[in-house]
């Protein structure tokens, strides 16, 4: 699909798992699961994609991050 990382994390706030695309700004969504989230996230990541690409709207050069986990 792509190389854009996404961080998923619980958010007390708002009660819920978002997942998160950094290098994109306003890339995210929600969801009662982190694979919820991801699912929504990559709908979310492909229209922001698409919309560039439409508009000639260069994108940012995906970062690399490490895997992270937390026990």
């Amino acid at each position: 699909m792509n190389d854009y990382p996404v961080v998923i994390f619980w958010s007390s706030e708002d009660q819920a798992f978002i997942a998160d695309v950094p290098d994109l700004r306003s890339c995210s969504a929600h969801g009662e699961s982190p694979e919820e989230a991801l699912r929504d996230v990559r709908i979310a990541l492909e229209a922001c994609l698409a919309m560039a690409r439409e508009h000639g709207i260069p994108l940012p050069t995906p970062t690399l991050r490490p895997v992270l986990a937390s026990a």
